[in-house]
């Protein structure tokens, strides 16, 4: 969503780049920029306004002119600014001393607010909890059946005694649903509530009436991220009707610019909670401001990486694969696995995302196929339990009747069993070095970790091994097209020297 923010950010920045010292020309065209990229992005002028005044207020302070590195300086206050304006600090559930916790969602139709409450059912189930929804959704159609769907498919219990589809009374259903989760034993009820098309009175009555009737301890104002300027509009009548505690950003995977998840929090003065980033229902988390500032400048979010591998990635099951690598006794159904459980954490894309400096490969992350990590499973799957254990087994007949059980063709099953070799050194070489937290010896991504070497070791120069070439013409012809066509791809796909030759910008090693 911040795609564009993030260039004209970058290309703010590059300026700066090799000044010893900033004059005062220099951070008013920085400031310039920055103020036509926030606006592109269609944040609120209020709030842009503010936003450049507090940076070039202390731009032109002593907290620039004393510093050693003027830009660094300067793109650290911006990422300040940007976590102030998105809220400071993680703001979380306030849950009840005593009796359920009761939170109330609000907002348009079309936000999101049914499937958001399947999404939050089932976050809240992963943090200990036993949550309840409540179906007060009465006058859209379908809306009740939904809930149950989602609520179905989360594992999360439902309260719908009226049927909707314009009949029921909301605030009685509201108070019921309490109830019975009182009686039940639920300690956290979820309250899903109409939405309109537009703002209007009696969809500001009928929410503040539940909200006098069950005296909720969270209202949530859920807004859809692509609404742009409007949002602001929104959330103030919102605000001024219902009173909300905080508020949760839906669709924040869409291509619009952002502006609202940057002018919400500033405009109202409430906290985003949440954020809801794809359709699935485990695409959505809590909202920490300093790691949406963190990829708006294209600094990487590890700590949301980290956390994400922490929740797939079984401590004991990572020990084992860690053992194997060192002992160099991985197999290809170690790889699968280990594949498998990437899966759990996301797409491809959105996890090298979440790396520092990956805003320069943008196009490459975009045109990078998915179904390539299918096919490679597929590949797998045809292969015996021995062959997985032992690839070096896999001559060439066995090549041909698994690229046939496969659905693909021999190259493909050669590509692979050579570059699970040459991976599996990688991955020696960073499990060695103390690769990614909780994440040893991910497949397919060279240049993280390494061996640890002493200072002032002297390393003895590797003499390279001429490689084998095959006495049979029409073989040696075939490995040769392979070479050329695989020429300039690493490990799974990876391209040859992408991300070992792949600089990070000096603004952000100088932060890291």
């Amino acid at each position: 969503m911040f795609d564009t923010l993030q260039d004209r950010l970058q290309s703010a920045f590059k300026n700066l780049r090799g000044k010893g010292r900033l004059s005062e020309a220099d951070i008013d065209a920085v400031a310039r920029e920055i103020r036509v990229a926030l606006l592109d992005a269609d944040v609120a002028v209020p709030v842009v306004r503010e936003f450049i005044a507090n940076v070039k207020q202390r731009a032109l302070g002593a907290e620039v002119s004393q510093a050693l590195n003027p830009a660094q300086q300067v793109i650290k206050i911006v990422n300040d600014e940007l976590v102030t304006i998105l809220g400071g600090e993680t703001r979380r559930v306030r849950y009840a001393k005593s009796g359920p916790t009761v939170i109330m969602l609000a907002g348009l139709q079309g936000a999101g607010k049914t499937t958001l409450a399947g999404k939050l059912g089932l976050w809240l189930k992963s943090q200990g909890k036993s949550p309840m929804l409540v179906a007060a959704d009465l006058q859209r159609p379908n809306a009740v059946t939904q809930l149950q769907v989602v609520g179905e498919q989360a594992g999360v219990t439902v309260f719908a005694p009226e049927p909707g589809n314009g009949k029921g009374n909301p605030v009685k259903v509201a108070k019921a649903g309490l109830k019975e989760a009182q009686r039940t034993l639920h300690d956290v009820v979820i309250v899903d509530t109409a939405g309109r098309l537009g703002i209007d009175e009696e969809l500001m009555k009928q929410a503040a009436d539940i909200r006098k009737a069950v005296d909720p301890d969270e209202v949530l104002f859920v807004i859809d991220a692509m609404i742009g300027q409007d949002a602001v509009v929104t959330a103030q009548a919102f605000l001024e009707g219902v009173d909300f505690t905080g508020v949760v950003l839906t669709k924040l995977d869409g291509d619009a610019r952002g502006g609202a998840a940057l002018s919400v929090r500033s405009i109202t003065g409430r906290p985003i909670m949440f954020a809801s980033t794809g359709e699935k229902l485990t695409d959505f988390d809590v909202f920490h401001p300093d790691r949406m500032a963190g990829r708006i400048l294209d600094m990487g979010d590890m700590m949301t990486l980290i956390e994400q591998a922490e929740k797939v990635f079984d401590e004991e099951e990572a020990n084992k694969a860690a053992e194997k690598l060192m002992g160099g006794s991985f197999t290809l159904q170690d790889f699968l696995g280990q594949m498998e459980a990437m899966a759990k954490m996301g797409s491809m894309t959105k996890l090298m995302g979440m790396l520092p400096g990956m805003g320069a490969m943008k196009e490459q992350l975009e045109n990078f196929d998915e179904r390539e990590v299918d096919r490679i499973k597929a590949i797998i799957l045809s292969m015996t339990p021995a062959e997985r254990d032992n690839p070096k087994m896999i001559d060439g007949s066995r090549r041909a009747r698994i690229s046939k059980g496969s659905g693909t063709q021999v190259k493909d099953v050669n590509q692979l069993v050579d570059r699970f070799f040459d991976a599996r050194k990688m991955m020696q070489q960073m499990a060695k070095g103390g690769g990614m937290p909780g994440m040893p010896g991910m497949p397919g991504m060279p240049g993280i970790g390494g061996p640890g070497k002493r200072a002032g070791a002297k390393q003895k120069p590797q003499q390279k091994k001429g490689k084998r070439v095959s006495g049979n013409p029409a073989k040696r012809a075939a490995e040769a097209a392979a070479a050329k066509k695989s020429d300039g791809a690493s490990a799974f796909g990876f391209p040859a020297g992408g991300k070992d030759d792949f600089e990070l910008p000096q603004e952000l090693k100088d932060l890291m």
